[in-house]
């Protein structure tokens, strides 16, 4: 049971910037870094410059869009980073296709992946899928090795947990605040109710409702504001079954956020490896 690090912070910078960030998180303790794949870079090239710049952390896509890339050329790529960097890259994949459904989608992309006809050795990586329903769950034990849930509550991991079985792999994103800036965590949880109507369903499931945006009842759910809050949270969703909490860091601008890192490698003396019996 593991603590890393996820961020979109990586968008934008210079290559050594983010090698640089890269080296330290790996210095700090975390045992993953996980980054996001929207209009910055593509996913496979940086998961290799992030391998490149370091020795022992695993790099994790999460998630690598499967929209935006042919089923072979996310298989070739997967096979040749696990060949170069054997046991540090997991593979999270997930996306929208405009008019089909999400689960036919992913479905019918795993087929196509795994019937590539390639050269390239088949290197073990473990492939995740962005799973927040009950459905996608049971597809991402059967067809991938685990799931990489995002923007949820703990009562969520607990449902992961049941719909996929002990021997799936649960590596939840869990955002955090630094300090006591409730409105940072406020801004994160509204923007993503107002652009995400996958995110607003999955919500559903759990009793929130149009009445609850914005109120403290929903962005307490959703982001652990303040070290000690951080620390129980990565409790809970251990003790509700993950096996892995990525922190992102959220910090009201678009810097990469190294001087939080550095705070979170000792929150509470647990955060870089987390005993759930502590």
């Amino acid at each position: 049971m593991s603590v890393g690090i996820w961020t979109f912070s990586f968008d934008g910078k210079e290559i050594g910037e983010v090698r640089d960030a890269a080296a330290e998180v790996e210095e700090l303790g975390f045992d993953t870094l996980w980054f996001g794949e929207y209009l910055g870079r593509e996913a496979f090239t940086q998961a290799g410059l992030l391998l490149a710049a370091t020795s022992r952390l695993t790099i994790a896509t999460g998630i690598a869009r499967f929209d935006q890339r042919e089923p072979a050329t996310a298989a070739a790529a997967g096979r040749t980073l696990a060949e170069a960097y054997p046991g540090r890259f997991v593979l999270g994949l997930g996306g929208h296709r405009p008019g089909t459904k999400p689960l036919d989608a992913m479905r019918g992309y795993l087929d196509a992946m795994d019937a590539a006809e390639l050269s390239t050795p088949d290197s073990p990586h473990r492939r995740l899928l962005a799973a927040l329903g009950p459905k996608m769950l049971s597809l991402a034990a059967e067809r991938a090795d685990g799931a990489h849930p995002y923007f949820v509550p703990v009562e969520h991991t607990a449902q992961a947990r049941e719909a996929m079985g002990p021997g799936a792999f649960l590596a939840v994103e869990q955002a955090v605040v630094l300090g006591s800036d409730r409105e940072i965590a406020r801004q994160h949880v509204s923007a993503y109710l107002e652009l995400a109507a996958h995110h607003r369903a999955n919500l559903r499931r759990f009793g929130f409702t149009e009445e609850d945006y914005g109120s403290d009842r929903i962005v307490d759910a959703l982001v652990a504001v303040g070290e000690d809050a951080i620390s129980a949270r990565v409790r809970e969703h251990l003790d509700a079954g993950a096996d892995h909490v990525c922190l992102q860091v959220l910090t009201g601008d678009e810097r990469i956020p190294l001087a939080e890192w550095r705070l979170l490698s000792g929150v509470g003396g647990s955060v870089r490896k987390h005993d759930v019996t502590g």
